[in-house]
């Protein structure tokens, strides 16, 4: 597996039962909104038009706007419902045979009509490609998609895989037109053509501008009539002032953790500005190379954990703009428990520190690196590791130092081994236990960190795969977290809140933010 772009800088799950068809979403068309344009800036970029190749923040942004996929999430839902199909489900027991039927009238934005064959073309034309930035890598289970008729697909899976309703309601789903695209390499012009409720107009380093798609057929009803995306390219400050001058009507994704503070904490109303919080299931976690000489050893990745101030921690550096998170699948999202919270304890404890290290024969002060990237997981990462590794050396157990490096080199080296503690976030690709969890153990993870358990990989996340009956995995995966706290080849950290600030005659940013990662141009409105 390669390593996911995915990973930042961003909840109960309900799967579909074994042969039940979701329900028929409610139709619009793209008649266009009924307000103004709207102008948002986002620090992120938008690294691919091209849903073949992007798997990033950014580039799922545009893709969820412009293409539309078979299913997607509603609005604070994590359950997926129609949106190019009428209806869809397994036809077996087995959670191995899935089956769309197309709603009637799909067209492209440029009058072509969508049929089946576009969406066997695009997902065919996805995994001949795998692209290392695309999102081919989710669908390891897939074995081939049919189109026996122009209204039906028929995805036949290797695996059972339960979540793969989410998975097709990602932007890794996005159904292109076959006309428009070719089968063995990317589109490179910067441009796209989908079925979603926008048209991607134009689009440059530093502008996307997106405007109603009149061929629109969906359950999106658009109440604007378009929208400019402004790309600051990581400038916080920028982004900060453009909100504050009224340039942009929209920020979101980028905003340090102390404006987002500031803005909340005003209550004149001069600013004309608002902060609107969201659900979010962003986390991110250290990460211990297990074949480190000294991370490597049980009673140092546990003496990190009982000394860990997560409190101490997102109020310094995060201005309570996270929330401590004690397991690797975050709050709302099925099967979350409290493991690290139940084995560690949410205060510090130096006494259970130098015990753990103790009785792994560890008598010497540890000398620790710390290893972090300033852009990838958040502007204020590097200041994060640098609290922790005050943390760890105020208990006198540890000598632990902090270096940060550019990304490009930090993901070498972590592929390569070098580093033995390290920072990794996590951005959800659809909101499911799994997501949390297959990702990140067995051969080629996301993690690099040499860590193996033949329950985990053998039993548990299979297992779960294949229950269609999402709440019924709960006790599985509370074992999956229970070892991973017993044996720390992570800890999690931090999991995120979703914010946007917006001026005050803009509204609907609140069915913009939640854990499915959707952000909705739709639901914008501008007086």
């Amino acid at each position: 597996m390669n390593m996911r772009t995915k990973w930042p800088v961003l909840p109960v799950v309900a799967g579909l039962s074994a042969g039940l068809l979701t329900g028929c979403g409610s139709e619009s068309g793209g008649s266009g909104g009924s307000g103004s344009d709207v102008v948002m800036g986002m620090t992120d970029d938008v690294l691919a038009t091209d849903p073949a190749s992007g798997y990033d923040p950014g580039s799922w942004l545009l893709f969820n706007n412009v293409f539309q996929s078979l299913l997607s999430f509603p609005k604070g839902g994590t359950e997926p419902e129609p949106e190019a199909a009428r209806e869809c489900g397994f036809t077996d027991t087995q959670a191995k045979v899935y089956r769309c039927t197309l709603r009637d009238g799909l067209k492209f934005s440029n009058g072509d009509d969508l049929t089946s064959q576009d969406v066997k073309f695009s997902f065919d034309r996805m995994m001949k490609i795998d692209d290392d930035a695309g999102p081919a890598i989710m669908f390891p289970m897939l074995d081939k998609v049919e189109a026996p008729n122009a209204k039906t697909v028929v995805f036949r899976l290797k695996v059972s895989d339960a979540t793969f309703p989410s998975k097709i309601a990602s932007g890794a789903g996005s159904i292109v037109n076959r006309r428009e695209y070719s089968a063995d390499g990317l589109r490179e012009d910067g441009k796209a053509v989908g079925s979603g409720p926008y048209k991607l107009e134009s689009f440059s380093k530093d502008e996307a501008v997106f405007t109603v798609n009149e061929n629109y057929k969906g359950s999106a009803e658009t109440q604007n009539d378009g929208v400019t995306l402004k790309l600051f390219h990581g400038d916080q400050a920028g982004l900060k002032k453009a909100i504050l001058d009224g340039r942009v009507d929209v920020a979101y994704r980028g905003l340090a953790a102390e404006d987002v503070a500031e803005i909340e904490a005003d209550t004149t109303g001069s600013q004309e500005i608002d902060v609107v919080e969201g659900s979010s299931a962003e986390v991110q976690h250290m990460v211990f190379n297990m074949e480190d000489p000294v991370a490597g050893k049980a009673g140092v990745r546990k003496a990190i954990a009982h000394l860990l101030d997560r409190d101490a921690l997102i109020k310094e550096v995060y201005e309570n703009t996270a929330t401590p998170l004690y397991s690797i699948i975050p709050a709302g999202i099925t099967g979350h428990n409290t493991a690290f919270f139940d084995t560690y304890g949410a205060r510090p404890s130096r006494a259970k520190a130098e015990a753990a290290l103790l009785e792994d024969g560890i008598t010497d002060k540890v000398k620790l690196t710390l290893w972090s990237t300033p852009t990838r997981y958040g502007p204020s990462t590097d200041q994060e590791f640098r609290a922790i590794a005050k943390q760890l050396n105020a208990s006198g157990l540890f000598d632990a130092t902090v270096k940060s490096v550019a990304y490009d080199k930090y993901e070498k080296d972590v592929e390569a081994g070098k580093y033995g503690v390290y920072v990794k976030g996590w951005v959800p690709d659809y909101p499911d236990p799994d997501n949390f969890t297959a990702p990140f153990f067995g051969e080629g993870n996301v993690l690099g960190n040499n860590y193996t358990n033949g329950t985990v990989t053998g039993q548990l996340i299979p297992g779960t795969a294949a229950q269609s009956d999402r709440a019924s995995t709960e006790p599985q995966y509370g074992e999956l977290q229970d070892i991973v706290a017993d044996e720390v080849p992570i800890i999690p950290i931090w999991q995120a809140k979703q914010y946007a600030v917006v001026r005050d005659s803009v509204y609907g940013l609140e069915n913009c933010l939640d854990a499915s990662t959707v952000f909705r141009f739709w639901e914008i409105s501008k007086d």
